[in-house]
């Protein structure tokens, strides 16, 4: 079975029909930039674009980066704070014409990780953190997500750590690999020490660097690994919102993995 996955990050909106049986993409993903400003009739313009481009006629997963709330998007770290309030899986449900599961970005990467990557079959509790325009965050324990952490906002020297430690960071005021990892450090060290992971899955493009960051970053204790699915993790459990969404319609739908609540 495929179905439809649209990740909308701060930079970039991506999309790709995926397998669900495997959580591999069937097509070469749409990567189109993000708006700016990002409006949301602008953003939900793009989103319709993907799904135009894939002629897509059935439902649609689409992921936010900030907390989603029953399709209501109620935070605006990185996007335009005409979203904070915004009933998204109805503006992008009128723009597309399809019906639309709306999710937290690092929710649905973390979901995709859990069911098809690095955190498959993983017990005990698990979080998963997306590196790029700012951090996001997913943690799960035993399997189930607890949704909207938003961990990217914990205090680090007075500021958000996102703002300190996100891959964005690194770019914009070229520091070293070491530089940042000496952040990042901080930054996980910091949150450990608050929610226990017994593991921690990086993601986001920089992932697929993972192994110019990942051996420095020696004052974590739990053991951390780069993200299987990289940067398409967010598709792909965009697309797994969207199926289990469509389940719940089917009478004596059977249950599933713990997902967040449609949208």
């Amino acid at each position: 079975m495929e179905m439809l996955g649209v990740d909308v990050g701060g930079s970039g909106i991506k999309g790709a029909p995926v397998d669900l049986d495997t959580g591999e993409l069937t097509a070469e993903r749409l990567r189109i930039a993000t708006p700016e400003p990002s409006l949301p009739a602008a953003v939900a313009g793009g989103v319709a674009q993907v799904v135009e481009h894939f002629g897509w006629e059935g439902p649609i997963g689409v992921t936010y980066p900030g907390v989603v709330i029953n399709g209501t998007t109620m935070t605006a770290a990185n996007m335009d704070k005409g979203w904070i309030g915004l009933d998204a899986a109805d503006l992008f449900a009128q723009v597309t014409g399809r019906r639309v599961t709306v999710l937290n970005d690092a929710d649905a990467a973390g979901v995709a990780e859990m069911a098809h990557g690095a955190g498959r079959d993983r017990r005990g509790s698990v979080l998963m953190l997306t590196l790029g325009t700012g951090i996001g965050s997913a943690l799960f324990v035993d399997g189930v997500l607890v949704p909207n952490t938003e961990f990217g906002h914990i205090e680090i020297r007075g500021k958000d750590g996102e703002r300190r430690a996100a891959a964005r960071v690194r770019k914009e005021k070229d520091l070293s690999w070491e530089q940042w990892a000496e952040r990042l450090n901080e930054y996980i060290s910091r949150l450990e020490a608050l929610v226990n992971p017994e593991l921690i899955i990086l993601g986001g493009g920089v992932s697929r660097k993972a192994e110019r960051f990942v051996p420095l970053l020696t004052d974590v204790r739990a053991p951390i690994v780069p993200a299987s699915l990289q940067n398409s993790a967010g598709i792909v459990g965009a697309a797994m919102a969207a199926a289990k969404a469509a389940e719940r319609t089917l009478p004596n739908a059977p249950g599933g993995p713990a997902m967040p609540p449609e949208s």
